[in-house]
């Protein structure tokens, strides 16, 4: 049984990574995938992928940072699908700085995209859904939004406000009958593009703080994503899904 089937999906930083690997699972799992991205030629190729399997998705470019190009995602995608059901607010970036060594310049730069993008995505996904009275909006956060790591001082600050910034909007939405459900999700270190610039001493260092012994996947994370919008997940919101291989158990 397909878990999300004709369920209409806006996923965020689609074109590679987490993003990537969730619009893949998703259109497998029947739903009507609308990828968009920053990046054009890598999500055009990810939505290819998806067409050529028999999935159902179109491509929107979007800067997360940008009210209007929310505006224009959610008119384009409900003209097209009638409605949005989940919203998946994906796209981030990173940067390693301590508080003493981030310029105000990034760390604008970090809030902008990781916490001001999920803010945009998330009001608007708000008003895209409530009149339906059903949906379920995925913020990614990060382990870094739970702990802290002394050189990433702009990047945990991001990730941590994405957390309670969900909280607020689920317990909103459940107090306003709007049926929507809003959850985060925190994965660990994974095999994504974002951490290709790590080397390989790098790698290995990282791998040994994560009890099960190596990094994650992107689908691993997707998988978790994909609970938190079917129907299976009913009962969930405003809850923090933790993906870390036992990181943060420690």
């Amino acid at each position: 049984m397909l878990r999300v089937i004709n369920k209409v999906t806006v996923i965020t930083g689609a074109g590679a990574g987490i993003g990537k690997a969730t619009a893949s699972l998703f259109a497998k799992e029947g739903a009507k995938v609308v990828l968009t991205d920053i990046n054009k030629e890598s999500s055009e190729a990810t939505l290819h992928q998806i067409v050529n399997d028999g999935g159902q998705a179109i491509f929107i470019q979007h800067d997360v940072t940008k009210e209007d190009n929310w505006k224009k995602v959610f008119n384009i995608a409900i003209s097209k699908y009638e409605k949005i059901e989940v919203l998946v607010n994906n796209a981030g970036i990173a940067m390693q700085a301590s508080i003493e060594d981030c310029t105000y310049e990034q760390w604008r730069r970090i809030h902008e995209v990781n916490l001001d993008g999920v803010f945009l995505g998330t009001k608007y996904g708000i008003l895209a859904m409530k009149a339906n009275k059903k949906g379920s909006i995925i913020n990614l956060s990060s382990i870094e939004g739970n702990i802290a790591e002394p050189q990433l001082a702009a990047y945990n600050s991001s990730k941590g406000g994405v957390r309670l910034l969900t909280k607020s909007a689920a317990l909103h939405c459940a107090k306003s009958n709007y049926g929507i459900r809003v959850n985060s999700v925190h994965p660990g270190y994974l095999h994504t593009p974002m951490h290709e610039k790590f080397s390989s001493e790098q790698i290995k260092q990282i791998e040994s703080l994560h009890p099960i012994g190596h990094l994650g996947e992107a689908i691993d994370v997707a998988y978790g994503i994909l609970y938190l919008a079917s129907e299976e997940a009913k009962f969930v919101t405003g809850s923090e899904l933790v993906i870390d291989g036992g990181y943060t158990a420690q």
